[in-house]
């Protein structure tokens, strides 16, 4: 799964868990808040004065390098 910029981040985190301490290195502490879980990665990128692009980047890449195993 390749993540955009209007993913939401609820999605992200149920498709790649491993990925919250990457949203947490930019300061969204709030992961399991109602709010943070419906907005999109550019959305909160934004709140967060993160450049969407980048951190998208950033997500995919550590994605790619870091699946989950199967249990």
């Amino acid at each position: 799964m390749e993540f955009q910029k209007d993913t939401v981040i609820g999605e992200v985190l149920i498709a790649a868990p491993q990925t919250q301490p990457l949203f947490l290195a930019i300061g969204m502490h709030c992961l399991g808040c109602a709010m943070s879980s419906g907005e999109t990665i550019e959305e909160a990128c934004r709140v967060h004065d993160v450049d969407p692009d980048k951190f998208i980047a950033v997500l995919n890449r550590y994605v790619q390098e870091h699946p989950i195993e199967a249990q």
